[in-house]
């Protein structure tokens, strides 16, 4: 039932991330989604604010080899190494069924080389469906790109640079937490162009099995996610919102609709629930349920008067 406040209205959840709208702040992350028809059964794609596809290469990827994923205390650890179709099975059998859902579809983009991101953007712009881009640089378990463009400002902002070149559509870069100064990192692909960054990506970790003595992935390192990187991910979060111009996506740990709020009142924009699929599939439209009651709550008519309004004595 739609929460209302005293004068019988629903407050307004639309948010703007740089030129894009949306119909609420709270996304789903790539990699935790699948292509959206996965989830069909738990979760009304077209009531979220967007839907981040598994991340799209030119062509298919196999990813890394099993074992691929591991729980750790508050988390887990995923090598997956970025498989996926490709881009053009994908425009063939998965943005289709979004489309006809009414979902607003974000891709994340990924390549091995400038040149790669930018034929991508290239094919993907123009495509019907397509709301977004989100160009991942910020992959920690593969051997060529990912993290490699994004720990190096000029390589991000040369990365962006070509998307940007590519497309028309809005651009959102996600920033990888490995780095020394997150706000550099930020600054760099606004420069380059960017309409708004997602952060944090997974933090880099490993496992050991005692008993073996061995890695607990084939890949030996992986990407740290769940609530206990969540922490970090809003100190980052707080940090790039009060030093760039364009808008934040936060991204790290959020489970519930209080974690969500941390994150807008911080300075996020918008939010992606990545994880928290995994053990609620339907978490996500509980999570806009929630923000829609804490905004009853507090008497505040829209969402977007909350977003940075956190108070730092």
């Amino acid at each position: 039932m739609e929460t209302l406040d005293r004068k019988g209205q629903s407050p307004d959840l639309q948010v703007s991330v740089g030129p894009l709208l949306l119909r609420n702040p709270v996304l789903v992350a790539s990699g935790t989604f699948g292509y959206g028809a996965e989830y069909a059964d738990f979760v009304d794609v077209a009531a979220l604010g967007g839907v981040v596809v598994k991340g799209i290469s030119l062509e298919p990827r196999s990813g890394n080899p099993p074992p691929r994923v591991v729980e750790t205390p508050c988390g887990m650890l995923n090598a997956i190494g970025l498989e996926n179709m490709g881009v053009e099975r994908f425009l063939v059998s998965r943005l289709p069924w979004l489309r006809e859902q009414g979902a607003t579809v974000i891709v994340n983009i990924l390549g091995d080389s400038i040149e790669e991101y930018g034929m991508l953007a290239r094919r993907l712009d123009g495509e019907p469906g397509i709301a977004a881009l989100e160009v991942n640089i910020s992959c920690p378990n593969v051997k060529r790109g990912g993290v490699a463009f994004g720990t190096v400002p000029e390589m991000a902002e040369a990365v962006t640079r070509a998307v940007r070149a590519g497309t028309d559509l809005p651009l959102i870069v996600k920033l990888s937490p490995n780095v020394t100064d997150i706000v550099e990192m930020a600054r760099a692909v606004e420069r380059g162009g960017a309409d708004a960054v997602s952060l944090i990506n997974t933090l880099t970790g490993m496992a050991i099995d005692i008993r073996t003595r061995r890695p607990r992935l084939a890949n030996t390192i992986g990407g740290l996610s769940g609530p206990a990187i969540r922490p970090v991910a809003l100190r980052m979060v707080w940090q790039v919102a009060s030093m760039v111009s364009i808008p934040v996506i936060g991204i790290g740990g959020i489970c519930g609709p209080e974690d969500a709020l941390e994150f807008l009142l911080a300075g996020a924009s918008a939010v992606e629930v990545g994880t928290a699929n995994f053990v609620e599939p339907g978490v996500s439209e509980r999570i806009i349920d929630g923000i829609r009651e804490y905004l009853v709550e507090q008497e505040e008519g829209a969402v977007a008067d909350i977003i940075g309004t956190l108070v730092v004595d």
